[in-house]
């Protein structure tokens, strides 16, 4: 039996955590009724993302100034590799707004849905209006050390990233051998770190989704279930037109790829969280075969810019609300208004990734912007935990993805990483 618990990877402990999270969560909803377990083990599953944030900060800032300082004075790669990046980011967000667009217009989840839901309810998630604007001015930290404190994820890789510049700046000898091998040496460290925090994962995982069914029960699903699969069949169409087409070109060997990213997907997929993915990620796109100096920009910098799931999931959720304030007053937006709208939600949704509930803030600015009811955040927000577990996974795999492709691009790939 002992041999059997030690031979069981990670990968299955966090299987075996889902199902039985799901299987008490119903319980404590549907049969022991107000025994509230969800809230009893809600403190597992928020000191595992706890320890999870913890990592972040150090992990990023260590690996952008290495990533970038540590391989010599040349900054016309680094300036190359940023501007392929971008341009990638661009083209496949793009796609994944089309994709949902044509999804949410074809199946129509929001058609005969009602808003009379109290606008006060709505009101407590639209937040302060998000614009391009303001995501430019909060890119830039007043305070390294205040971005660090609240996990704001961009403005440590825009402070990492002038970091390292400068640091490439300053005369080869002691004192810049002495920053690049601090970082070395706190990069290793967090990967280690991260190795020991990843073994209460299962623990974590299982709280968080007894917490979410037990709250909400197994019928929340079945209420918005068109909801859901509409946005779950967009995605994987997505993952299928988009990112396996990609993955093919750039002659990427998919199942080794899945071997290294199948346990932070599935981290994402639970847990709902970006942060809590990361660093695992950066570690085994590492063992991939992808160069640390790739990883340690690509990642951090996709996880503002290259939020494929979490663009098509703003583009299904604006347009169910927009079919749903249809059904009450017959007024249905045009094509051209909801072309509008995504270039609007491609804009605004830039560098909020680590901001909490981000896709709905930016959804309620969204809605503001283009006079439709904030009643539709309070309808939705009942299976947004459920869509936030497709929307982040598939925001990680893309950002493997594209870490992958930059390499091959810059001729770096592995050769054992590719088909």
């Amino acid at each position: 039996m002992l041999s059997l618990l030690r031979r069981t990877t990670l990968t299955q402990w966090i299987i075996i955590a889902t199902i039985a999270g799901a299987l008490v969560g119903w319980l404590d909803h549907d049969v022991w009724l107000a025994t509230d377990v969800g809230e009893k083990v809600k403190p597992l599953s928020n000191i595992f993302l706890r320890m999870i944030k913890s990592i972040v900060v150090p992990l990023v800032f260590a690996s952008l100034v290495v990533g970038i300082a540590g391989h010599g004075d040349d900054l016309k790669r680094v300036g190359r590799l940023a501007l392929k990046s971008i341009i990638y980011f661009e083209i496949v967000t793009t796609v994944a707004l089309l994709v949902g667009l044509v999804a949410v217009n074809i199946v129509k989840p929001g058609a005969g849905i009602s808003l009379a839901v109290s606008a006060a309810d709505a009101q407590q998630f639209a937040g302060t209006a998000v614009t391009l604007s303001g995501v430019l001015e909060h890119t830039v930290p007043q305070s390294f050390i205040e971005a660090a404190a609240k996990n704001e994820v961009l403005q440590v890789v825009f402070f990492s990233v002038l970091f390292a510049v400068a640091l490439t700046q300053v005369k080869a000898g002691r004192p810049k051998d002495a920053i690049l091998s601090v970082n070395e040496g706190l990069a290793e460290v967090m990967f280690k770190f991260t190795n020991m925090v990843m073994r209460f994962a299962p623990f974590g995982i299982f709280a968080a989704v007894v917490g979410t069914i037990g709250t909400n029960g197994i019928g929340v699903i079945l209420d918005l279930g068109k909801l859901v699969l509409t946005l779950y069949g967009a995605l994987i169409v997505f993952v299928l037109i988009a990112l396996l087409p990609v993955a093919m070109i750039a002659r990427i060997s998919i199942p080794k790829f899945w071997r290294w990213v199948k346990e932070p997907w599935l981290i994402a997929f639970t847990t709902a969280s970006s942060e809590a993915a990361l660093p695992l990620a950066m570690e085994n796109m590492e063992k991939f075969g992808v160069p640390k100096r790739v990883v340690s920009f690509v990642l951090p910098t996709g996880y503002s810019f290259n939020l494929d799931g979490s663009t098509l999931y703003l583009a299904v959720a604006s347009v169910f609300v927009a079919q749903a304030a249809a059904t009450a007053t017959g007024i249905e937006m045009t094509l051209g208004q909801q072309l509008v709208m995504m270039l609007t939600l491609m804009l605004t949704s830039k560098g909020v990734a680590a901001v909490p509930r981000a896709s709905l803030v930016i959804l309620a600015g969204a809605l503001t912007t283009f006079g439709l009811p904030l009643e539709g955040i309070a309808v939705i927000l009942g299976v947004d935990a459920f869509m936030d577990m497709a929307r982040t996974s598939v925001n990680l795999l893309g950002n493997c993805l594209a870490s992958a492709v930059m390499a091959k691009w810059e001729g770096e790939l592995s050769p054992e990483a590719q088909a």
